[in-house]
Parts: C-alpha cells; sequence; structure tokens
C-alpha cells in the first residue's frame, strides 16, 4: 500500500470517528457520490493529494500533503467554521499507528473558506501535512 493511501485511510477513520463532524455533515467520502446532499446540507470529500521526497541519514521519507474538502449549502457560513474546527480537531498533531511507514509528525497547516460559482454552496477546505518515514513508494 502507497503511504499516501494509508494515510489517508488513517485522516478517513479519524474524521469517522468524530462524533460532532458527524453529526454535522451527511456523510464523508473518498469522492463524493453523485447525490451527495441530505438532510444535513453539508458533506465531506477528499481533495488533491501529493507528495515530496524528504530523506534523511539513509530513512527514505516523505512529505505529504492531504486537501479535505467541505462542502455546504447551510444558510451560516459559520457552520462551515465550526465543520472546519471539527476537522482540525480531529487531525492536528494526532498521531496514527501506520502499518507500513511511521507517521513522524501531523500538523493542520491551511483552512479556509472560499465561495463556489454556486451561490448557495460555501467550499471549505482543510490541507494537512505529514511526514512520514519508510519504505519507499
Amino acid at each position: 500500500m502507497s503511504a499516501g493511501k494509508e494515510l489517508w485511510a488513517a485522516i478517513f477513520g479519524a474524521l469517522k470517528a468524530n462524533a460532532a463532524l458527524v453529526a454535522l455533515v451527511d456523510g464523508i467520502h473518498d469522492k463524493a457520490p453523485d447525490r451527495p446532499w441530505g438532510a444535513k446540507n453539508a458533506y465531506i470529500s477528499r481533495g488533491p493529494f501529493y507528495a515530496s521526497t524528504d530523506d534523511a541519514d539513509c530513512i527514505y521519507g516523505q512529505e505529504i500533503t492531504a486537501q479535505i474538502d467541505i462542502w455546504s449549502r447551510k444558510p451560516s457560513r459559520w457552520a462551515m467554521d465550526d465543520m472546519i474546527a471539527e476537522v482540525r480537531r480531529s487531525l492536528h498533531e494526532k498521531e496514527f499507528p501506520l502499518d507500513e511507514v511511521a507517521l513522524a509528525t501531523m500538523e493542520v497547516r491551511l483552512w479556509r473558506v472560499m465561495d463556489d460559482p454556486d451561490p448557495t454552496t460555501q467550499h471549505g477546505v482543510v490541507q494537512v501535512v505529514a511526514l512520514v518515514e519508510g519504505a519507499a513508494d
């Protein structure tokens, strides 16, 4: 399994385990389904992933940036802020056991709210940067 895939599985599990976050959204998805909107008017999906080499002293390493996208049609923009706060609470400086690589650090480095071209939708972005050590993908 790639380091990115293993990291995403840990992120996905942490988000699904946050009861306060789950209460705010219709679903948390690897890829948004065709009809993601439900009664809560919000959902989370995996955004872009990218990585760069971060080797040191004969240890393979990668810096992986994972984006979590939050979509909302709730009437208040503050609802998006609450969802972002729960995503941050789930992930910032957390430690997750991984099977094939070791998670050295994980930080939420950026979060923002953007207007979507659809005026009824807000788009929240949370970027997580993780340093992993171990197997070279």
